[in-house]
């Protein structure tokens, strides 16, 4: 083995729990206000469901064979790098950023602060504050290094299964509302194919890691074989819970009941188990998002670092400092808390979840275009594994994409507009800096 070769010591087992921890967050506590106010019926909320599980579980084992196939730090971005050349991966990182990462950090920290001011009996005015104090704290301890940052992610990612299985259990056995709060499948006041995309670009926020799952591939044993099983496995299974609590969310509560929320979980805990019970489900999901929270930070902040190493970004000297006993990217996680800060105060969280997975959508579609185009203008490159059912799988995920894109295009033009106009400023400043681009083998600590 090579001196800077990952070790291949990942079996099916490890692999399929690395793809369910990164892909289950706070999402799927929170959406389910948006998908069935989208969606204006319960059956289509759950096909909404589905239908995201499909479109994720093709995109991973799409994105999967590029991830294979590059085995480079950087992920996505080295991949667009490869496919597409210099501007496309810099306007990925560039929005991941300015948009991506802080959006969810803002929606994420949104979420928190209605989960605790509900649970503390607070006003709704002082969501953001715990919102800005919860971002500020992770930021800060995330300087310690990556070893505190894993460790709350760890104690995190146990916890956040306790309330999804005991609401799927005892909604099952103690809802009241039965089979019959699963229809009517569409409602004649919502048009089913907007209905059904904006219900479907909610749910994917659930979703949203599952593009990280192919980074697992180089440490895999025997990736031809594993890699296709941990993400079939693995998003099927995440697929499987989503689909559960949500039916057991309407075996406790009507569809309208649910949209009319901002806490559906907590709602249907209350019901099932009682304000104390209700109360202890709600701290189990504050950790989930607590932790979902840290895991954006502790990733997120190292993108402008990896950007700044090479002279991309204005300031890059300054954003590619690590401090000097954990060295970790401190300046970086400063720029981040900042911009995350400044969305928090919006205080829009399906807005922001909207516009962070319309804009990484785009980037998406283009991943898995990657695949055609690599086998055309790269037959050569070693690929330890191919996306199964070439080209329909690709296929599905390139037009589950699309449809998320332009669906959004249409009902939301404002906030894709918004979206693609702070995109876009990308471009200028990749034009003004490319000359400058290099490594910094000197940065300072």
């Amino acid at each position: 083995m090579m001196k800077n070769e990952l070790k291949r010591e990942l079996g099916l087992v490890p692999a399929l729990a690395i793809v369910v921890g990164v892909v289950i967050g706070g999402g799927v506590f929170f959406k389910p206000t948006a998908v069935f106010s989208s969606a204006g019926a319960p059956g289509l909320g759950i096909i909404a469901w589905i239908l995201g599980g499909i479109i994720t579980i093709a995109g991973g084992l799409t994105a999967a064979e590029v991830s294979a196939a590059i085995p480079r730090t950087g992920g996505m971005v080295a991949y667009l790098e490869e496919t597409y050349g210099d501007m496309w991966a810099y306007l990925l990182g560039w929005a991941q950023i300015i948009i991506y990462f802080p959006a969810n950090i803002a929606a994420l920290a949104i979420i928190f602060g209605t989960q605790a001011a509900s649970l503390l009996g607070m006003p709704d005015s002082s969501i953001v504050l715990i919102a800005v104090i919860v971002t500020v704290f992770l930021v800060i301890m995330n300087f310690f290094g990556s070893k505190a940052g894993g460790a709350i992610q760890t104690a995190a990612t146990v916890c956040k299964l306790i309330p999804l299985f005991a609401i799927i259990i005892i909604g099952f056995t103690n809802g009241d509302g039965g089979m019959v709060r699963l229809f009517p499948v569409t409602a004649q006041d919502h048009p089913i194919a907007t209905s059904l995309g904006s219900a479907l670009v909610a749910t994917m926020f659930a979703y949203e890691g599952w593009i990280n799952v192919g980074a697992i591939a180089g440490e895999m044993k025997n990736p031809k074989r594993d890699l296709p099983r941990a993400i079939i496995g693995g998003l099927s299974l995440v697929m499987v819970v989503y689909i559960l609590i949500n039916i057991a969310y309407l075996f406790v509560l009507p569809a309208s009941s649910l949209a009319a929320t901002k806490t559906p979980a907590s709602a249907v805990a209350n019901v099932i188990f009682g304000a104390v019970g209700g109360k202890i489900i709600t701290v189990g999901i504050l950790i989930s998002v607590f932790g979902t929270i840290n895991g954006y930070i502790l990733t997120g902040m190292r993108v402008p670092y990896a950007m700044a190493v090479e002279n991309k970004l204005p300031g890059s000297k300054w954003l590619s400092k690590l401090n000097k006993k954990y060295k970790v990217p401190v300046n970086s996680g400063i720029l981040l808390g900042i911009i995350s800060i400044i969305l928090i105060f919006s205080g829009k969280f399906d807005q922001l979840t909207d516009l962070l997975i319309f804009v990484i959508w785009i980037f998406y579609v283009m991943t898995f275009f990657a695949v055609f185009v690599l086998r055309r203008k790269r037959p050569e490159l070693e690929r330890p594994y191919k996306v199964p059912l070439y080209p329909v799988v690709p296929a599905i995920a390139i037009l589950g994409g699309l449809y998320i894109v332009f669906n959004t295009l249409f009902t939301q033009p404002l906030n894709a507009g918004l979206g693609l106009i702070v995109t876009l400023i990308g471009f200028p400043l990749y034009m003004t800096r490319k000359s400058k681009f290099k490594k910094m083998d000197g940065r300072e600590s």
